[in-house]
């Protein structure tokens, strides 16, 4: 299979060269950095598979998963998968519905990681740590879970979003609920495991 990876992180795209070169079913290896010519890089190197960092904090205006839904857009046949150095919850919700074929961490073995490329070239897809379902927060409760997480009570809260106490109380409940919790304690605690509070 000939692999294409968008990271850039150019100690990670080396290892990983290395890691995979020389294994039966790898064809070719080739790494990005600058993504401002991926059309032109996908249609010379014809991957099979894409494996596309979430992180791009260099040489590029967007994120993996903006970058991925422009690709799929182009390529509705590409088959793309999301690298993460963190494993959370919501980073597999987002692969999923932007139509990727899996989600890998990047503290899997160089032999799992092929394993599962395997798996994905076969027509499967690979979405690994399934948690119990857990239903996806509004954007309202995202604001008012953050700002909890920062530090602000309620009035504060309500303050800063301009909407009542009682709107804010109504939120806490919803995600309390959503988030099967109760306590706020346990509730940023879980926000940041499925990635609605960013880690620090």
């Amino acid at each position: 299979m000939k692999v294409l990876l968008v990271d850039d992180h150019i100690l990670f795209a080396k290892s990983l060269e290395i890691a995979l070169e020389g294994h039966d079913g790898i064809e070719s290896f080739s790494s990005i950095r600058d993504t401002r010519h991926i059309r032109d890089d996908i249609i010379r190197l014809n991957p099979d598979i894409i494996l596309m960092d979430i992180n791009l904090n260099h040489l590029s205006s967007e994120d993996g998963l903006s970058l991925s839904r422009r690709i799929l857009k182009e390529f509705p046949q590409q088959k793309l998968v999301m690298l993460s150095g963190y494993d959370l919850p919501v980073y597999r919700r987002e692969a999923r519905k932007l139509g990727a074929k899996g989600f890998i961490s990047k503290t899997v073995s160089p032999d799992e990681l092929l394993r599962i490329l395997q798996i994905i070239t076969l027509g499967n897809t690979y979405f690994p740590n399934t948690d119990s379902y857990i239903e996806e927060l509004t954007d309202s409760e995202k604001e008012v879970l953050q700002l909890m997480a920062e530090g602000l009570k309620r009035k504060e809260i309500a303050y800063h979003l301009f909407i009542s106490e009682r709107t804010v109380s109504n939120h806490l409940q919803h995600i309390f609920d959503k988030l099967q919790v109760s306590s706020s304690v346990e509730a940023i605690a879980k926000g940041l495991q499925h990635g609605y509070i960013p880690p620090v």
